[in-house]
């Protein structure tokens, strides 16, 4: 038992904090940025941009993040990360006109890719490989945490202030996390072994181990950010008299209890048994959310995605630190983390189109394509995906 308790420590307390204000000051933003934009004068094609482009740059960023972290102390990346989204978010407000924001969303791109990759090796690094999982579950909850609570709080506070001042938040969060890891002790430099080793190798775009994790990563978020970047259009078109709004708070609590209740399962359950929960637990929200005219229908869909999305995230996440050498750790960061920013991009602009094609009653039932998709990966990939426990 003291053994299982000891990997809460001082730092790894510390770096949960820390992710969780990086996470809130970007996701603080996400649900500002198009329309402030737009009052900045930017046509909505160019708004669009301005939005996508953070998620775009991030795919090409994160093979090159991935290695930084193989060769370099986790705590320099991550303050020069967490430097990289202040310097962006405190650009947001003094942004002059609208072309200037495109200049500050790549600037907090960068340091948002810097800050995922680093924070989660970084994490990795300071519990014991055994647990792995626990420690990704309850680092996935402080990320799904921050990106539930942080939209909420950002329409309100945009509502009552305006952007520019709301955006403050979002810079005093990232400043926050500048603070938080100056107070971590062990600064995960990588061994000297360890540098050499990846030296002598060539630049690596992504770990090949965990490309059915990257594959499976993108699939599972799809309909995640479809659902929180259209949630509120959808409703409205449907004329649904339900408390939208409430969605991804009820998300973060179910999510809560959830991850509490698990505790250590993350690192002794094989991954075929959270995939098939996950991959049900998909299905029935995707369905819930397309007949859903209640509050009831609206909450249970919530708890579905909480399943669905929310656990079988920390599940891959682990499982692709798992499954790479230890030498290669950033770099199989950046492999998930690649699959989420294509999930984060792609999920909203594809569903965008069907959205213009096909009348909104569509718009859930046609992600239900995604679960054989799904299916296939893991069936293709089964047995190096369940032997990653092993790999402790």
């Amino acid at each position: 038992m003291a053994q299982h308790k000891s990997i809460y420590t001082k730092d790894v307390i510390l770096v949960m904090a820390a992710s969780f204000f990086f996470m809130f000051s970007t996701m603080f933003v996400n649900p500002l940025i198009n329309g402030y934009a737009k009052s900045l004068g930017a046509s909505s094609a160019f708004a669009g941009i301005i939005v996508g482009i953070m998620s775009i740059a991030a795919m090409f960023l994160r093979p090159i993040a991935g290695n930084l972290t193989d060769k370099f102390s986790k705590y320099r990346l991550s303050l020069i990360g967490g430097v990289l989204i202040f310097i962006g978010v405190t650009g947001y407000v003094f942004a002059p006109k609208s072309g200037w924001l495109l200049l500050f969303r790549l600037i907090n791109g960068a340091g948002y890719v810097l800050d995922t990759v680093c924070m989660t090796t970084w994490l990795a690094f300071l519990v014991p490989r055994e647990h792995v999982g626990e420690a990704m579950g309850f680092y996935g909850l402080m990320n799904a945490l921050a990106m539930a609570v942080a939209p909420a709080l950002a329409i309100n506070v945009y509502q009552k202030t305006g952007y520019r001042l709301a955006i403050i938040a979002s810079a005093v969060s990232s400043f926050l996390m500048i603070i938080t890891i100056n107070f971590v002790g062990n600064h995960a430099k990588p061994k000297k072994r360890a540098i050499e080793v990846n030296a002598s190798k060539h630049f690596k775009i992504i770990e090949v181990k965990d490309l059915p994790i990257a594959l499976l990563t993108t699939l599972f978020a799809f309909p995640y950010f479809a659902t929180q970047a259209d949630l509120v259009t959808y409703a409205e078109e449907r004329h649904l008299n339900i408390a939208v709004g409430s969605y991804f708070l009820i998300y973060a609590v179910a999510l809560l209890v959830i991850r509490i209740g698990l505790k250590n399962l993350f690192d002794t359950v094989r991954f075929g048994v959270w995939f098939w929960l996950s991959t049900i637990a998909t299905a029935i929200y995707l369905v819930l959310l397309a007949v859903m005219k209640s509050n009831w229908e609206m909450g249970l869909a919530a708890c579905g995605m909480s399943i669905g999305y929310g656990v079988i995230y920390s599940v891959l996440q682990s499982t692709a630190l798992l499954l790479a050498p230890i030498n290669e750790q950033g770099l199989a960061s950046s492999t998930f983390y690649l699959g989420l920013d294509i999930g984060m991009s792609f999920g909203p602009i594809i569903m965008g189109f069907v959205n213009d094609l096909l009348p909104i009653k569509y718009f859930y039932p046609v992600q239900l394509l995604l679960i054989p998709l799904m299916i296939i990966v893991y069936l293709c990939y089964r047995k190096r995906l369940n032997s990653a426990i092993s790999h402790h």
